[in-house]
């Protein structure tokens, strides 16, 4: 059985709320929205691209923010700077990207290096980190956390930003203001293509 059908079945029989099964279904649509920004229609790849930027600031801010301080409490450190050593990197990658001029040759060669290196990276969170998490946490803990999870997306950073990625504390402090920011810039920006 294939990767991402394997988790929609893990994801079909967790509750809605639950931590474990709000990641996994982001990382679904996660692989989704890297498949339509190679193959989808050409005229819609760069508003995929868009969205997977938002969706994967969102993700990565909040799972460093609700996630990785219970992995580390659950005696997973290392597990947890190690995860958001590389969500620090992936951020700067990104940002590099959204600098490029959209499927030009060397957008396309850095984008497929971001690929493999996101989709290494949430399969090692879903074989490392996911299985103490369901195991370790009751089942209300990781609803709570779910929740938690899901309420830091919708103020979390829409963009990337490397200066604050991989730091639990400077995501605290500085990801409401950097929130604020991307929010009015996508706002400016949506109105403009229109």
């Amino acid at each position: 059985m294939d990767e991402p059908q394997q988790n929609g079945e893990e994801t079909a029989q967790l509750p809605s709320d639950d931590v474990v099964a709000v990641l996994l279904s982001q990382h679904a649509r996660i692989r989704e929205l890297f498949d339509a920004v190679r193959n989808g229609p050409a005229d819609e790849r760069e508003r995929s691209f868009l969205e997977l930027r938002a969706l994967l600031a969102v993700h990565e801010t909040a799972e460093e923010m609700i996630v990785r301080p219970t992995v580390k409490k659950i005696g997973g450190e290392q597990e947890a700077t190690t995860r958001n050593e590389e969500e620090k990197e992936a951020n700067k990658v990104l940002a590099e990207l959204e600098k490029l001029e959209f499927g030009s040759e060397r957008f396309a060669s850095m984008f497929a290096d971001f690929e493999r290196s996101v989709n290494e990276h949430a399969e090692r969170e879903e074989r490392e980190e996911f299985p103490p998490l369901t195991r370790l946490c009751t089942q209300e803990e990781l609803q709570r956390m779910g929740r938690r999870l899901q309420a830091v997306e919708r103020a979390a950073p829409t963009r990337p930003h490397p200066s604050t990625a991989g730091s639990t504390a400077a995501q605290w402090t500085l990801g409401p203001f950097a929130a604020l920011l991307d929010r009015v810039r996508d706002t400016v920006t949506s109105t403009s293509i229109r």
